[in-house]
C-alpha cells in the first residue's frame, strides 16, 4: 500500500536543529541505535463515533491508509505501534504499559456511534486522561479536534467550558468550508519534523478552524487565512499545528491528515515522526508558550464564523 516511507537519512534532515544533539545529548530517535533500545509502544486509536473519514476506513480487516503508514513508519524506525478501532482497550491493565496515544477519531468516543465499534467506558476515559497528564504522550491528527465536544453549545460565541479531552488538546473545532489551497507558514524551525517545511507550503486540504485556544500552546504552524474562501475562515489568523503539556505529558497535534495526498507526503510523514519522536521522548524541544506572541488574535473570532454547517 505505502510505497514510500522516510529513510533514515532523510528523517535525520527533517529533524533539522534538533537532530544534530541527538547522539551528543544521548537521546534516542527511532531509528537510531534501535537494537540497543526497547522499542517504545504506541495505540492508534481509530474510532469514528462521528463522521469516519476515508484514510481510516478498513476494508475486509485491512489497515487502513493511516494506520498502515504509521504502523509502516514505526516498523522503519524501531517504534511499536498497534491499531484499534475498540475502544475496550482502554479499560484494559495493559494500557499503562504503551508510551503514546495516537488518535484519528470523531465525536463521543463513550457511545458506539458511526463505526459501531465498541466504546470507550467513561472510566477508561478517565484512566487515559490520567495516564497523560502523568506523563504519557499524545499525537493527535485532523479530526482528534473533532472528538468530545464542549459541555454546552460549540457555535455559541461565548466562552464555554471545554471537555477535560479538549483541554488536554489544547482548543476544539468548530467546522470547516470547502477544500481549498491555503498556506500554513512556520512558527518554530527549531521543532522536530518542522525542516521539510521552511518558511512554510501551500497545500490543497480540508482546513480546521478551532475555539477557545488554550493560552498555553505552543504553536508550530499557523493557516494564513487572508483570501480563504467560506465563513469559517473570514477571521484572523490562527494556529494549525502545535504542541503543549499537560501535567507531565507530552501533547502534539496537527489539523493536517485530511487527505490521501497528504498522508502520503513526505512532507506529512516527516511532521509526524518529529511530533511522535517528541511525544515518546525519544527528543527533547522547547515547547514555551508563544500563542500570543505568534498568533496574537487567534481567539478573534467574528461571528460568522461560528456559522454552523448547513445539513
Amino acid at each position: 500500500m505505502i510505497t514510500q516511507l522516510i529513510n533514515r537519512r532523510d528523517l535525520l534532515r527533517m529533524l533539522g536543529a534538533t537532530a544534530t544533539g541527538v547522539a551528543a545529548s544521548g537521546l534516542w530517535y527511532p531509528g537510531i541505535n534501535a537494537a540497543e533500545t526497547e522499542p517504545k509502544r504506541i495505540l492508534m486509536f481509530t474510532k469514528s463515533s462521528g463522521f469516519e473519514h476515508s484514510v481510516i476506513k478498513r476494508d475486509a480487516g485491512t489497515l487502513g491508509l493511516a494506520e498502515q503508514i504509521v504502523t509502516d513508519l514505526g516498523k522503519q524506525h524501531g517504534f511499536d505501534v498497534t491499531a484499534t478501532k475498540d475502544g475496550e482497550v482502554f479499560s484494559s491493565a495493559d494500557l499503562k504499559h504503551y508510551d503514546a496515544f495516537f488518535f484519528y477519531t470523531t465525536g463521543d468516543l463513550t457511545t458506539p456511534g458511526t463505526d459501531k465499534n465498541p466504546p470507550m467506558t467513561p472510566e477508561g476515559k478517565q484512566a487515559f486522561l490520567d495516564l497523560i497528564r502523568g506523563g504519557k504522550g499524545f499525537i493527535g491528527t485532523h479530526s482528534a479536534g473533532d472528538t468530545f465536544d464542549t459541555y454546552g453549545d460549540r457555535f455559541d460565541p461565548k466562552p464555554q467550558t471545554l471537555d477535560p479531552y479538549l483541554q488536554m488538546l489544547g482548543a476544539e473545532f468548530l467546522a470547516h468550508d470547502a477544500q481549498q489551497k491555503a498556506r500554513i507558514t512556520v512558527a518554530d524551525k527549531n521543532f522536530p519534523g518542522m525542516a521539510p517545511l521552511g518558511d512554510g507550503v501551500e497545500i490543497l486540504e480540508e482546513w480546521y478552524p478551532f475555539r477557545d485556544y488554550q493560552p498555553d500552546l505552543h504553536v508550530l504552524t499557523i493557516l494564513e487565512t487572508e483570501g480563504m474562501q467560506g465563513p469559517h475562515y473570514q477571521r484572523p489568523p490562527y494556529p494549525n499545528t502545535w504542541a503543549r503539556m499537560h501535567g507531565r505529558g507530552r501533547v502534539f497535534y496537527t489539523a493536517l491528515g485530511h487527505r490521501e495526498d497528504v498522508w502520503n507526503s513526505a512532507m506529512y510523514q516527516g511532521l509526524l515522526l518529529g511530533g511522535m519522536s517528541w511525544a515518546l521522548r525519544n527528543v527533547d524541544a522547547d515547547v514555551t508558550p508563544n500563542i500570543s506572541n505568534v498568533t496574537p488574535h487567534a481567539n478573534d473570532i467574528p461571528e460568522g464564523a461560528f456559522e454552523r454547517p448547513k445539513k
